[in-house]
């Protein structure tokens, strides 16, 4: 069967559905297996068949083997394109894509190729809509590869609504517009509307044109423009639709095959309403491209998935073949629950697009992807039992098949025109309900907490109910942050999150507390009967530092009533440690890398950092949960020269909102400085135009948490003609703080993350080698004066300038210095020679500092 290839990227989907907590990019793979795997290879297969049909060509035009060698060509683009893009291995992309549109271009013409052969006929304009769709096919791969490329965070939003756009609406919109003009009455077996050709050829041009338009919008910024464009689509979709109702009238859906088609086509309705609406609503186009994702669930699961299936479940038994009693097994088996998919997919679909809580909408998705996946298992068994029934049909005696024929009228009605399945309508429903009333049980297990009522309190409780609806809001402030509640009332908050950049939750002293929210996530918390007054907060770490706390003030309380709760001061532990003293790293113990990155030739710097939530051991013995720019904390050092080019993806594989702010570029923070939501990307670019050891950080706030909690990093931009030396090292310093926030004494400091390192595996050098320190204070808080122990410095180079030595000699061949006094978010470097082999140690002559951990060894030998 040609489309076990389809079948394998849709199961390659579902399980990466399965496990998409622990796989990197987990969305993005899974709408690619569907839309560029399953799909594509579907529209090759089923609109070459179609050709062939209508056509009715000879077979020697596009034999066999050469459709499978097309198809070959496809995956194997298809599969360079899934692990090129992740691994951002651009090259690879690069191939891949070609090896996609070429494939598709191989198609078109062995499409035109058919045309030409064929004798006039009616619905050749279908073919030309297959035509029409493989043209836009490898624009929109041009636009995936320059989107893996890297781009400026505007032209990264307008690549991506073009890029989506043009493969949705037009290599699968147009495809699937025009395949159903001819096939949604075959699935009814329906007569077909009499102008349906006529009006098909009409609609082809409005959506050539349309997509034109609203692709050439988003590329340069034109709003109106997309705007026109996508209106101008869906109105000739609608024109060419209008011979779809007809036969729907004749004939109503009676079989999964209809029920799916027609569903799906609905959702490709609702898809483009919603991007219109993006469109023209959205404040710009980061923001029409941020949050996509329930455009792409509607069009890729609710709109091409259910037609894909839908359409497989017509075609395959008409296509194996064997006569009237076959294509009824195969009827049969495909509305196996065939009501009941429908009902899970669409209802459940349906409602994870309003703002939910996160436990509910895990339930009816994972509900969506039951229905969708089990249509491979049904498939496969109903292929098995077709090819069983036409071995047997192939078989028989004349005398069997008339004996069939004469029994067989009744069975044919029962097959073609069955009632209504009304029983597989209300389990359908029931799992809905089932799901709905599952996903806030399921929110305690998913946020790892509970959601329980308080204990009760030692007042009479009045059976009166206060109900509270409190919003978590983006400037770090609950709203209202302050309740009043009759004493003996039972007290229900109802908790939203209105913060677009991060997760929120609210925290009580009695250690109830609401899951944490997403935008638009709602959850309720039944805090129960309340006798005294309440403190609470969001747990998020240095948020309740900045201020997001929240107060129940308990009304009519008798003198000497309940009191808090034993404990109601404890927080939700933040990871708080303490060094031990004595302590020492082990032996064998490899400190992380500190030699500068060697200078490539490279002038664009291309660089992807994941957020991730790592724990790292930050002193010996002692573990702690770090945000990580790229799995390590500091980041990535980033070398480069003056003039070069970053380009920087920053990916939040986090669990709150995080962002980036490079020092070493100049622009305005508004876009590319924002913070994204758990899930979402941006792309960050800038030009290195003045030389530095400049900081890169998280700039979420609060800006001091993210960066205490690990998430900084160096570029190093030499200075022009800057001289050799033998040995380059970067040392950032930074502090870590035990319990939530910052503030007060850290609790350890650190050069490059971790306390003493360079004690345990130093830094090496040799006599009379020369040595370069690049030093930068990451903080967040603390100074740093940088100093060797038995060493000189004789060049110094702080904050662009030198202070000692350098190519005009300040200070004279005889200056030299003792340190390098820095402040957070300062930088610079240091040169010396060391006179005589020995240790020697390194550390921030602020004692205190030194003592805590920012102290090392350079083991200079002969």
């Amino acid at each position: 069967m040609r489309d076990r290839p389809g079948v394998l990227w849709l199961l390659a989907a579902a399980l990466t559905a399965l496990a998409h907590p622990f796989v990197p990019d987990s969305t993005w793979l899974m709408v690619h297996m569907v839309a560029l795997g399953a799909l594509t290879h579907s529209v090759m297969v089923w609109s070459t068949h179609f050709a062939t049909t209508l056509l009715k060509n000879h077979p020697d035009i596009d034999v066999r083997a050469t459709q499978n060698r097309r198809l070959v060509l496809l995956h194997v683009g298809v599969l360079a394109v899934l692990v090129g893009v992740p691994t951002t291995w651009w090259w690879l992309t690069l191939v891949g894509a070609t090896a996609v549109a070429a494939a598709v271009v191989w198609h078109a013409w062995q499409l035109v190729r058919r045309l030409r052969g064929a004798l006039p006929g009616r619905f050749r304009i279908v073919v030309h809509h297959y035509l029409a769709s493989a043209a836009f096919l490898p624009v929109g791969a041009t636009l995936g590869v320059l989107l893996a490329r890297g781009q400026g965070d505007e032209m990264h939003a307008r690549l991506l609504l073009a890029h989506s756009l043009v493969n949705v609406l037009g290599w699968l919109g147009i495809t699937v517009t025009g395949t159903l003009v001819t096939l949604w009455p075959t699935i009814l077996r329906a007569r077909m509307d009499d102008a349906s050709e006529r009006r098909a050829r009409q609609a082809l041009p409005g959506l050539v044109a349309g997509l034109a338009l609203a692709c050439t919008g988003a590329l340069v910024g034109w709003r109106w423009l997309l705007l026109a464009g996508v209106v101008g689509y869906l109105a000739s979709l609608l024109w060419s639709a209008r011979s779809l109702v007809a036969p729907t009238r004749q004939k109503p859906p009676r079989h999964f095959a209809s029920w799916s088609v027609m569903a799906g086509a609905a959702w490709f309705v609702v898809g483009i309403v919603m991007v219109g609406w993006r469109v023209a609503t959205a404040a710009d186009f980061s923001a029409m491209a941020s949050g996509y994702g329930r455009v792409a669930a509607v069009l890729v699961v609710g709109f091409a998935l259910q037609v894909l299936t839908g359409a497989l479940s017509h075609l395959v038994p008409s296509v194996i073949g064997g006569g009237p009693r076959v294509v009824r097994v195969g009827i049969e088996g495909f509305d196996r629950l065939g009501m009941t998919r429908i009902v899970i997919i669409n209802v459940p679909l349906a409602l994870s697009l309003l703002p939910v809580p996160s436990g509910t909408r895990v339930v009816l998705t994972t509900l969506v992807l039951v229905g969708l996946v089990a249509f491979i298992p049904i498939m496969l068994t109903t292929v098995k039992r077709l090819v069983a029934a036409r071995r047997a049909a192939a078989l028989a005696t004349p005398e069997e098949r008339r004996a069939g024929l004469e029994h067989g009228r009744a069975d044919a009605a029962r097959v073609l025109d069955p009632p209504f399945p009304r029983t597989q309508l209300m389990a359908g429903v029931t799992l809905v309900a089932l799901a709905l009333a599952t996903g806030p049980a399921l929110q305690p297990v998913l946020d790892g907490g509970s959601v329980a009522a308080a204990p009760a309190s030692g007042v009479a409780a009045t059976g009166e109910t206060t109900e509270v609806a409190v919003e978590a809001r983006a400037d770090m402030t609950f709203s209202p942050s302050r309740v009043e509640v009759p004493a003996g009332d039972r007290l229900v908050i109802t908790l939203t999150n209105a913060d677009g950049s991060t997760v929120h939750d609210l925290y009580l002293d009695d250690r109830t507390h609401t899951p944490r929210l997403a935008k638009g996530e709602t959850a309720t918390l039944d805090v129960g009967i309340v006798g005294a007054d309440r403190q609470g907060w969001c747990s998020v770490t240095g948020h309740r530092a900045m201020g997001m706390t929240f107060e129940i003030v308990v009304t009519g309380a008798s003198p000497g009533g309940e009191t808090a709760l034993p404990g109601s001061s404890v927080a939700p532990a933040d990871d708080a440690f303490a060094l031990t003293p004595g302590a020492t790293w082990p032996d064998g113990f490899e400190a992380d890398n500190a030699p500068l990155p060697p200078l490539s030739d490279e002038r664009t710097h291309r660089v992807t950092l994941r957020v991730e939530e790592t724990e790292v051991e930050v002193a010996p013995g002692v573990k702690r949960t770090r945000w990580t720019f790229g799995g390590s904390a500091p980041g990535p050092t980033l070398h480069g020269r003056v003039g070069d080019r970053f380009v920087i993806t920053l990916v939040n594989d986090g669990t709150i909102g995080h962002s980036i702010d490079f020092h070493a570029g100049a622009l305005a923070p508004d876009r590319p400085m924002r913070t994204i939501a758990p899930g979402e990307r941006l792309t960050y670019t800038f030009t290195a135009e003045r030389s530095g050891i400049w900081l890169y950080h998280c700039s979420t706030m609060p800006m001091s948490t993210h960066i205490a909690m690990g998430m900084f990093g160096a570029v190093v931009i030499e200075p022009p003609d800057l001289p050799e030396v033998d040995r380059s090292y970067v040392l950032t310093a930074s502090e870590l703080y035990a319990g939530e926030g910052t503030g007060g004494e850290p609790a350890a400091t650190a050069f490059n993350g971790r306390a003493f390192q360079y004690d345990a595996d130093p830094l090496t050098a040799r006599v009379g080698e020369r040595v370069r320190f690049w030093v930068l204070d990451a903080g967040p808080d603390r100074p740093l004066s940088f100093h060797v122990v038995g060493g000189q410095f004789d060049t110094v180079w702080e904050e662009g300038a030198y202070r000692v030595g350098g190519p005009d000699e300040v200070g004279g061949p005889a200056a030299g210095s003792q340190s390098l006094g820095l402040l957070p978010a300062q930088g610079g470097f240091v040169e010396l020679s060391f006179p005589e082999a020995g240790h020697y140690p390194f550390v921030n002559h602020v004692m205190s500092d030194a003592e805590r951990g920012q102290h090392g060894i350079v083991r200079v030998r002969r």
